[in-house]
């Protein structure tokens, strides 16, 4: 694991649409995330971190 991934998902864990943003930038990913984030943490938090792990 690169040191970039280890921070993406450390950055994930504590605010998700950042680390969305910075993996995929502004579209559709960070749009789900928002949302998800919005009405609960927790779906936000693993979709950020699926995004984060995503090749």
């Amino acid at each position: 694991m690169t040191t970039n991934k280890l921070l993406l998902i450390i950055i994930a864990i504590l605010l998700p649409p950042v680390a969305v943003f910075l993996k995929k930038g502004v579209g559709k990913d960070l749009l789900i995330n928002i949302i998800l984030c919005l009405f609960f943490f927790v779906p936000g938090l693993i979709h950020a971190i699926w995004v984060v792990l995503q090749e």
